[in-house]
């Protein structure tokens, strides 16, 4: 195994998350994982995303150009709504949560972010979403997809940073997790 391998395993979920959003590549991007000049065919085949084809099967694919306008819910029942995405792929919306730790009653909250424009159609975006109801911002990460049936799915990741009272409180401050979004009616 290649010791950058092994140092984004070390990483914690926020740092890899991060330097992923920084430009780094990890894990699935063969390609760009530097090796010595005499890597083993059982590396080279380890790291290449071609030889597990039934995982390859599992991925949904898209035609289509992805359209984050409209509506979306995840799992948990959040809603968003994309207002509509400008012709550089930015566009903004409101974020209806359905979850929160905060004291304070839920409001629907202002959500901004940009898309990359893929003429494959299986866009990659991001946005952020500041919390108006407490002192906490969510960022989010993901990739479109078109699911069985093709109905539209969004593989989303996220990290949501609260505010804490004191420096050595830092280390709870931020959590991850993962969503998948579909498309409402």
């Amino acid at each position: 195994m290649s010791r950058l391998f092994l140092s984004v395993l070390a990483l914690p979920a926020g740092a890899a998350l991060a330097a992923t959003a920084a430009g780094s590549q990890f894990l699935c991007q063969a390609a760009e994982i530097p090796r010595g000049e005499h890597a083993s065919a059982k590396e080279a085949k380890a790291t290449n995303t071609k030889w597990w084809p039934s995982h390859e099967k599992k991925r949904p694919t898209r035609n289509s150009k992805c359209d984050l306008t409209g509506w979306w819910e995840n799992e948990l029942g959040s809603k968003m709504h994309v207002s509509g995405v400008d012709s550089q792929g930015n566009f903004s919306g409101e974020y209806h949560t359905a979850v929160s730790s905060a004291q304070k009653p839920i409001e629907p909250s202002p959500l901004i972010g940009s898309q990359h424009l893929d003429k494959d159609g299986q866009c990659t975006f991001g946005f952020t979403v500041n919390w108006k109801f407490s002192d906490s911002t969510a960022v989010f990460t993901g990739q479109c997809f078109a699911g069985e049936g093709g109905e539209e799915v969004l593989q989303s990741t996220w990290l949501l940073r609260e505010k804490v009272d004191s420096l050595p409180s830092d280390w709870k401050a931020t959590r991850t997790g993962h969503n998948v979004f579909t498309r409402m009616g």
